[in-house]
């Protein structure tokens, strides 16, 4: 059955490979003639792979790192969740697999290692329009996302219907979500549920009085019109992280051969280096010491 799981797991990685979203620093739409065309300009080829939680600092890492060495062309090949991206890691489908959970035992085969590169603060932010609401208590979230709640006139806000974006039960955020707020009471089955962190950030900007949790340095390094709220009176800011006040955080890590290419372990040094450090923190994420 294991066997039969991965090679499933492996199957839809593949499939993915001709749909993945868009990415600014590189894109690939077919692989092989993406390797082809790498070859032909003489660069070095890494393949990144990652669940949709860490698909945000790790192009931030690869644009910095491709900045400063041309002869390497880093790709994005899919994005689906950690296990997915560790199984293809396993098969040699890519170099890196970025994971917003720790290596199961049953993943490991010997042959990869695993290293926490940042923690993310997650918001929780509301569309432009939501006017007159700036925090919540630990409650008024639970009632919101329960649906007791369900205008935000009841939050000292305008006479309109709160539109809550939601993440499936088994996705990082809405983990620690529950973890840190709301417990373990159902959500409103008026909720949007979304696959994808970037649908829910996508959705949340074009639907008007909508809320939503995602991450904070993601808005801020795309300058996101959108409303940060505080959480019982505390700002989603890594200084509040630092001291304690604000936990909720996703940990993002990567995973690489033991004995990977030049021209990967070239990247990794990068990543884990203090010019690596410094890029995290200026854009929003707290780099693991």
């Amino acid at each position: 059955m294991k066997n039969i799981a991965e090679s499933t797991i492996i199957g839809i990685i593949l499939l993915g490979l001709c749909s993945c979203n868009s990415v600014k620093t590189t894109e690939l739409k077919d692989s092989n003639p993406v390797t082809s065309q790498t070859e032909a300009q003489g660069k070095n080829l890494i393949k990144i792979g990652g669940s949709s939680s860490t698909v945000t600092v790790l192009k931030l890492l690869a644009k910095g790192y491709e900045s400063q060495n041309k002869t390497v062309k880093i790709e994005f090949i899919s994005n689906s969740q950690s296990e997915g991206a560790i199984a293809a890691l396993n098969n040699d489908i890519i170099d890196i697999a970025g994971s917003s959970k720790q290596l199961k035992p049953e993943e490991d085969n010997g042959k990869i290692q695993y290293q926490e590169v940042a923690q993310d603060l997650l918001l929780v932010a509301t569309h432009s329009s939501v006017k007159g609401v700036n925090n919540l208590s630990t409650k008024q979230l639970k009632a919101i996302y329960k649906g007791d709640i369900t205008n935000w006139r009841e939050l000292g806000g305008a006479d309109a219907k709160i539109v809550v974006l939601d993440r499936p039960e088994d996705e990082s955020a809405k983990k620690l979500l529950r973890k840190y707020y709301l417990g373990e009471d159902k959500t409103t089955t008026k909720a949007v549920i979304l696959n994808k962190e970037g649908e829910l950030i996508e959705t949340l900007q074009s639907t008007p009085n909508s809320i939503g949790a995602f991450s904070l340095a993601y808005s801020i390094i795309n300058k996101l019109p959108i409303n940060h709220l505080n959480l019982n009176n505390i700002a989603p800011k890594p200084q509040n992280f630092t001291s304690g006040k604000y936990q909720m955080v996703r940990h993002i890590g990567i995973l690489w051969n033991k004995t990977p290419s030049a021209a990967t372990q070239g990247f990794i040094d990068f990543i884990f280096s203090k010019e690596g450090e410094k890029l995290l923190q200026n854009n929003g994420f707290v780099p693991t010491k």
